[in-house]
Parts: structure tokens; C-alpha cells; sequence
């Protein structure tokens, strides 16, 4: 499967254009509305009853709550969202799932199929039939110079927005950034007190002061990256308002350099991108795409000679980052790399002191004892997002059951309770691991060979390799000889369906799942 990036299409509309859109107003589609079936209607009830079940109502809300069925006819389905990000969000990360879900309800489905609405058109129509001072002012965003935050990305959260022109050249865009995620709010302790040193130095110092460059901060899940970049990226714009900050994800900066190619509008981004200050970008771990790759090792390598400060931010090293180009690595490996590290007990209760101090906030009946606060400390060792989850947990529980006990929390957090940090499976120590079992070499695992005794061993290496770690299809596909994500899919649903029925199997994969981890 294509990339969302890489897959994005637009009719023909150039991505100002698309960007230009009003997310309420879709009032086109209402007369599309009386022409879809019955039964398709309520299909599409059931399959959005399955994607809120199986993801939760937050995903459900962000991503698919715009959602509307367009048409549904001689096997192929028309879904409908308001914006192009959504359509390339959804596309690259749960077309299949949808797809999955509606041929279990209507098995002869063909393609499911999600489309912008044609809202576009009639919005631009009637922004043009505008005077122009009504369009300027319409127009008109909250911009880093203003409002000392980036302006919107597209996102499931603010409407995109495009910078003013500054010196006669365009701002680009970067994703809007969280207010709460401040260095007054981020709380530093042993795991991140160097991480947090040298962040608050790249937001603190002139353009002319450039000490890591780039600076690469890594770590897990849920331990304070995306707090601490975004936290760098406001303090440098409250203290340098004038200064072009960019904060983006990799998937965003993939999908806004596809979209400018697809636009002939490449040149243009990459003179904008020129002009900016400070470059922020986070889960560089999902940057693919040999092309892509390349365009940002120029924009690295052009950014850092002009000495112009770059941040990165990932979930290992960069020399652990398998899908990166060795070019990439070797420019990324060129500057300071730090890892962040699970907070130790102290740390854990500064963060469930600060978070109770801002529920009491909130509600001034608020009372949550000490010795609480510090149980929850000791029992939660994980990430700050578990530990954020486990006060959420209390929270709730203490609105029913002020009186609640230590036994009690032990009951309630008993999910989240020592999970401990998790491990980084690899697909190259799944695939080492799967061919040594089966006496089978990885390039034979890795070739075109179809004979019974690799393409078993193969399968099931794929199958891991969805389980076990956050790769996408595509992604395997291509880490295994550049195969189709479709073939991936395949081997992912044949080795379920047999181990529901093949216990020798079964047993292979739990034993194999161990190996894999131990490894880890």
C-alpha cells in the first residue's frame, strides 16, 4: 500500500486550494443524502459501531466522527470526509480495516473508496464572490508572529491556516501546537534533566549560538518527547516572535512534500522551507520513501550548513532507525543525540502533584491523601503516559469513592501497575529469530523462493512483524524483499486462521514470541 502521503489525490485542486476549505461548511453533500440505499445506510451505521468498539471513541471522534456515505453501488463504496488530510490519514492507516469491516457486512463489496467532499468547490466559489477586504479578513489566521504559536496544521483538531507572508516570501505550514506543553509544565528529573538542558539551550539561544545541531532527543513511548519539542518550540517563538519555527511529524512533512510535487509546487516549498529558523520534527521513525528521504537530507543538509538549528525527535537512536537512508543516518549521527529515560519515584509523584494540583483547580473539593499519590508512584513504573492514565483512573474512581483505599487502587491499577518499560522489537531480530528456528537463512526469507519449506517461515515472520511492532504493511512489505502490503496482509490473516486450529502452531508463534522478546 502507498503512504497516505503518497497516495493523496486531489481532483485537481492545488493543496491552497484544498487548505482554503470550511470544515462546517458541507452543506453540498445534502443533496447527495436522499440518493444512498437503505441498507447501505445502515451498514455504514454498523461498520462505524465496529470502529468505535475496536479503537475507542477518542480515535473514533478524531478520525472518522465526519465521516458520511456518499454512495454505495455495484460493489464499490464512496465515503465521504471534509478535508484532504483526513482522506490521506485515513487512507494510509485505516482504509484496510474499514474495507475489512464492510465486505463482513456486504461480502461482495469490491473497493471502499474515501473521497474529499465537493464542498471545496462551492466554498472557493463563494469566497471569490466576496469583496476583497471580506476575504482577507476571513482569511486571516492566528500566527506564530501573533500568537506565539505555529499556525494550524491539518488535523483533527484545527483547521489548517496558511502564515503571512513575511519579506515578501511564504511562511509554510507546521501542526498546531498544544498550549499545556510548556517548560513550566514539563517536569524534569535524573531520565531527562540533560534532554531538558539541552532543549531549553536550542530555545534560549540566538541564531548565532548554535551548540547542538542537530539535536536528536529519543525515547519510548509516552516519556515526554512530543512535550519537550513542542516546549522548544514556544519558548523560542515567545522569546524570538519574529523567528520562522516550524514544528511538524515526519508523516506530516512526507505528506506535504507529496502533495507540492503532485502540485508542481515543489520548488516553491523548498524556497520556503529556506527561510525558516528553527525546524522541529517529531516520530522521525515514520519518514520513508527513498524520494522523500532525499528531499530531506537536502533540507538537512542545507538548514545545518546555513547554521540554522534542526531538532528530531524518534523512538531509538538514529543508527536503529532501519528504514532510514544511510545518508540520513549518517547527517542525524553528525550532532547530539540524548536519550530520555522512564521517570524514576521521585519524578513519578512530581508528575501526580502537578496533576492533582491542577484538578484542585478545578474542583476545590478535591482531596487526595499523600500516601496515595506515593503508592501510585511506587506502582507505576512505566511511562508518564501510564502514569497519566493510572491519575486519570483515581480521579474517576474518587468521584464515587472519596474514601478509597491502597487495597482498593491496587484493584483498579492493577493493568497498569509495574508494566514496566516496553521493549523495541525489530523486524531484523524477528527475521534472524524465524529463520534460525527454521533452519531457513534470512535471504532466503527475504527472496522470491515459493516453495513450502520458506514460504511458511516467511509468513509467519510477517505476522510477527505486525503484532510485535508499530510497522505498517507497507513498511514489512518492503523490509521483506519490496513486496506488496497486500501480500503482507495475506500472510498476517493466513497464519491467524491457522493457528485457531493448528495448536502445534499455535504453540510455534508463543514460543517464537518469546525468543523475539527475550531478544529485545
Amino acid at each position: 500500500m502507498q503512504s497516505g502521503a503518497e497516495r493523496e489525490t486531489t481532483g485537481g485542486f492545488s493543496f491552497q486550494e484544498q487548505m482554503s476549505q470550511q470544515e462546517g461548511k458541507e452543506t453540498t453533500e445534502a443533496g447527495k443524502s436522499d440518493s444512498k440505499a437503505g441498507p447501505s445506510e445502515a451498514i455504514f451505521e454498523r461498520v462505524k459501531t465496529q470502529l468505535r468498539a475496536r479503537l475507542g471513541s477518542e480515535v473514533y471522534s478524531s478520525w472518522f466522527g465526519r465521516m458520511k456515505l456518499m454512495e454505495a453501488s455495484k460493489g464499490c463504496v464512496r465515503i465521504s470526509v471534509p478535508t484532504a488530510f483526513l482522506r490521506s490519514w485515513i487512507n494510509g492507516h485505516y482504509l484496510d480495516l474499514i474495507t475489512e469491516l464492510w465486505k463482513q457486512e456486504a461480502p461482495d463489496t469490491l473497493k471502499v473508496e474515501i473521497v474529499v467532499r465537493t464542498a471545496t468547490r462551492n466554498v472557493r466559489a463563494t469566497q471569490e464572490n466576496k469583496p476583497a477586504a471580506a476575504r482577507k479578513a476571513a482569511s486571516r489566521p492566528q500566527t506564530a508572529l501573533a500568537s506565539g504559536t505555529l499556525a494550524g496544521a491539518p488535523s483533527a483538531r484545527a483547521n489548517p491556516a496558511k502564515l503571512p507572508e513575511a519579506d515578501g516570501r511564504s511562511n509554510i505550514l507546521g501542526s498546531p501546537l498544544d498550549s499545556r506543553y510548556t517548560f513550566d509544565s514539563l517536569i524534569e528529573g535524573a531520565s531527562n534533566r540533560v534532554a531538558c538542558a539541552a532543549a531549553r539551550t536550542v530555545a534560549e539561544s540566538d541564531s548565532n549560538a548554535i551548540r547542538f545541531n542537530p539535536l536528536f532527543l529519543h525515547a519510548s513511548v509516552g516519556l515526554g518527547k512530543t512535550h519537550m519539542l513542542q516546549a522548544i518550540a514556544a519558548e523560542s517563538l515567545r522569546r524570538k516572535p519574529q523567528a520562522r519555527v516550524v514544528y511538524l511529524t515526519a508523516e506530516y512533512f512526507m505528506w506535504r512534500f507529496a502533495t507540492a510535487i503532485r502540485d508542481n509546487n515543489a520548488l516553491t516549498l523548498k524556497e520556503q522551507l529556506r527561510d525558516i529558523d528553527l525546524l522541529i520534527i517529531d516520530d522521525m521513525q515514520f519518514l520513508q520513501g527513498k524520494s522523500i528521504q532525499n528531499e530531506f537530507c537536502h533540507l538537512l543538509n542545507m538548514l545545518l550548513d546555513s547554521a540554522r538549528q534542526v531538532v528530531v525527535a524518534a523512538d531509538r537512536p538514529p543508527s536503529e532507525l532501519e528504514s532510514l537512508e544511510p545518508r540520513v543516518k549518517s547527517r542525524l549521527n553528525g550532532g547530539v543525540s540524548l536519550e530520555i529515560g522512564a521517570p524514576d519515584f521521585a519524578m513519578r509523584l512530581s508528575i501526580l502533584k502537578q496533576r492533582l494540583a491542577s484538578a484542585q483547580a478545578e474542583d476545590g473539593s478535591l482531596d487526595i491523601p499523600e500516601e496515595i499519590l506515593v503508592h501510585v508512584a511506587r506502582s507505576v513504573t512505566g511511562s508518564g503516559r501510564e502514569l497519566e492514565g493510572a491519575f486519570n483512573q483515581l480521579l474517576f474512581r474518587h468521584s464515587f469513592e472519596p474514601q478509597i483505599t491502597i487495597d482498593r487502587i491496587d484493584e483498579i491499577l492493577g493493568h497498569v501497575c509495574r508494566a514496566g518499560e516496553p521493549k523495541r522489537v525489530r523486524i531484523e531480530d524477528i527475521q534472524r529469530i524465524v529463520a534460525r528456528h527454521y533452519n531457513v537463512s534470512k535471504t532466503e526469507l527475504l527472496s522470491n523462493r515459493r516453495t513450502r519449506t520458506i514460504v511458511k517461515p516467511r509468513q509467519v515472520a510477517m505476522y510477527l512483524s505486525k503484532v510485535m511492532t508499530p510497522r505498517s504493511l507497507p513498511e514489512i512489505g518492503r523490509r521483506f524483499g519490496g513486496r506488496d502490503h497486500t501480500t503482507v496482509l495475506h500472510a498476517v490473516r493466513k497464519i491467524e486462521g491457522l493457528t485457531d486450529g493448528d495448536r502445534q502452531l499455535a504453540q510455534e508463534i508463543e514460543l517464537l514470541k518469546r525468543l523475539i522478546s527475550d531478544q529485545a
